[in-house]
């Protein structure tokens, strides 16, 4: 319904009739006919608009096709309404004397009487005629109302029949029936940002497209691009239904052109009633996120006077901004610190998903006897912690079956609330305890809120692909949550690390004696992973990653011995038997690193 514009009030009988239906429909129902009654109010203003002030011919045009345009979606309105009520009828009498026109034909007709009323009380004051019509427009919504009462229990007790529904209007169409926009399938999300002046929409939607790969979109900007593409010289004169279908066809288009593209978000959105049907249109597929901080801090951000701000914040509510807060699907107090924000952008944007992962026992990884037993006392200690703890899990060689006594670390991935640390750090210092020189063990301690927004760093995204893609765990908590990571995520990872491990690498390498070959080996296993993975290559396994690192365009093959010769040497005290050759590979890939970034 349009702003101050009445409500519509269904007549006794019909009303008693439709609460009687199924939830479900009556729910429908009841949407539908508001939209009607909106779309009418809308259609009223419009043509008010079109006889009123002097127009251009451009904005006459425009008001010609948003006329066209409600009509469509009025007709439509009413069929799928007259779906619902048409259900009450009795199917069973073909006999009956057949009514004139549908049920929603008459609420529609009620419809326009209703705002036909509104308009002539407020013209009365000032206007005679319109003064005299009251009474008798009164007079015609009662009988109006008593009709359709009657033809509501005619109907119902199966003394009438109601024609066929189909309108089959055409309001410049080629077709029979107005088309419905819908969101196409490559539109898979959409965040719109709502707020009002300097609460933090623009500097929430750069986050979002920096970390997330979103393509950020000004509300503005759609508009006026679909408006031109159909001619329209002014979409912000036409319905906010309107508005919304051409905000999608622009979404539409832009996702269909561009297919690699998952996430799109759009700001700043300051009016309430065009997201509202771009919500309806969209469901889930558009979340709508406001953006919320008093006014003294939104001053204290923006650094004009507060009188600025205050006059942005009037044109914003003018239009309904503040209102959107009501249909947001998160709102969120951006009054915190940055960090709180970001996480919360983080989980709306990318939101974690249950995880199935696949579950082994310790004796099931191919651990030694002393190290597997000493395994699962930590896996029972930490599941009776209860829900404080969600997973524990060995990465690395041993979900690869790749561990090795006396040369691999046992890699330990542990999952817990902040408030359940201190028991796994008992828990771990028991479990040091009974492996005792057995291995080495490297403890990870994350919360599930960090990983849920995305705090990662790149070998913690790496650790976590590989649990999703089958890596096996020691314990998983039911429902656990986990980000999804892709494989293109940890490509832009790689990018991210290896520089680090480069220049470990050098520092090692300048202190290579046999007490370096372990790191020096690991780093050397790490750098060519990365870069394989910049290259879209996954490969698993010391001997393999070396083996398909040799074959990089330019890259001299890198003739190390196999994990097994290494690691024997290492434990037999003779590493310098074989840190020549790893050394050699080491330079080798140093100096063909560099290469690449020669000027």
């Amino acid at each position: 319904m349009t702003q101050n514009s009445p409500p519509l009030a269904l007549p006794p009988s019909l009303s008693r009739t439709v609460a009687a239906l199924p939830d479900k429909d009556r729910n429908r129902l009841d949407d539908t006919i508001t939209r009607l009654h909106t779309v009418n109010g809308r259609l009223w203003d419009t043509e008010d608009r079109v006889r009123g002030a002097l127009l251009s011919a451009a904005q006459v045009a425009d008001c010609k096709r948003e006329i066209d345009q409600l009509n469509a979606e009025r007709n439509l309105l009413a069929e799928r309404a007259d779906e619902v009520l048409g259900s009450l009828a009795d199917a069973g009498r073909a006999d009956v004397p057949l009514h004139t026109e549908t049920l929603a034909s008459v609420v529609d007709r009620l419809s326009v009487l209703t705002l036909r009323i509104w308009h002539s009380e407020r013209a009365a004051a000032r206007d005679e005629l319109a003064r005299r019509r009251v009474p008798a427009l009164h007079g015609q919504r009662e009988e109006l109302c008593a009709a359709l009462d009657a033809l509501v229990s005619d109907v119902v007790a199966g003394r009438r029949r109601l024609p066929v529904p189909a309108r089959f209007k055409l309001y410049g169409r080629d077709d029979a029936a107005p088309a419905e926009i819908k969101p196409s399938r490559r539109l898979r999300r959409v965040l719109a940002f709502g707020g009002l002046s300097e609460c933090g929409k623009s500097t929430s939607a750069e986050f979002v497209q920096r970390t997330c790969g979103a393509q950020r979109f000004k509300i503005g900007f759609l508009l006026r691009q679909a408006a031109h593409g159909e001619g329209l010289a002014d979409p912000y004169a036409l319905s906010p239904r309107r508005q919304a279908e051409l905000l999608l066809g622009g979404l539409n288009r832009f996702a269909d052109a561009h297919v690699d593209t998952e996430l799109f978000t759009i700001e700043s959105v300051h009016d309430d009633a065009s997201i509202a049907e771009l919500k309806r249109i969209m469901g889930d597929a558009l979340q709508i996120v406001y953006l919320d901080a008093s006014f003294a801090v939104r001053v204290e951000r923006s650094g004009t006077p507060a009188q600025a701000v205050a006059a942005k914040d009037e044109i914003k509510m003018s239009r309904g901004a503040h209102q959107v807060a009501a249909l947001a699907d998160h709102v969120i107090d951006n009054a915190s610190s940055i960090a709180a924000l970001r996480a919360r952008l983080r989980r709306i944007a990318a939101p974690p998903a249950s995880t199935a992962l696949r579950a082994a026992t310790p004796y099931g990884l191919g651990l030694p006897a002393a190290v597997a037993s000493a395994t699962a006392d930590f896996t029972d200690a930490v599941r009776a912690y209860g829900p404080g703890v969600r997973l524990a899990a060995l990465t690395g060689s041993p979900g690869e079956g790749s561990w090795i006594v006396g040369w691999s670390d046992l890699d330990l991935l542990v999952i817990a609330e902040h408030e359940a640390i201190g028991r796994v750090h008992e828990a771990l210092e028991q479990y040091r305890t009974a492996l005792g020189g057995a291995a080495s063990l490297g403890p990870t301690l994350v919360t599930p809120g960090e990983l849920t927004a995305r705090r990662l760093t790149p070998r913690l995204a790496f650790v976590l692909h590989q649990l999703q893609q089958g890596s096996p765990v020691l314990y998983a908590a039911p429902s656990l949550e986990l980000p999804t990571i892709s494989r293109g995520e940890l490509a832009f990872a790689a990018v991210r690390e290896l520089p680090q491990v480069i220049l470990t690498m050098r520092r090692l390498r300048a202190d290579a004696g046999p007490i370096a070959l372990r790191q020096l080996y690991k780093h050397l296993v790490l750098a060519c992973r990365l870069l394989l993975r910049e290259h879209n290559q996954w490969e698993s396994g010391p001997d393999r990653i070396l083996a398909a690192a040799s074959r990089m365009p330019g890259l001299t093959a890198l003739a190390t011995p196999s994990l097994a010769e290494i690691s024997s040497a290492w434990r037999d005290g003779e590493a310098e038997l074989v840190l020549k050759p790893v050394t050699v590979a080491v330079d080798q890939l140093l100096t063909w690193y560099a290469a690449q970034f020669a000027a």
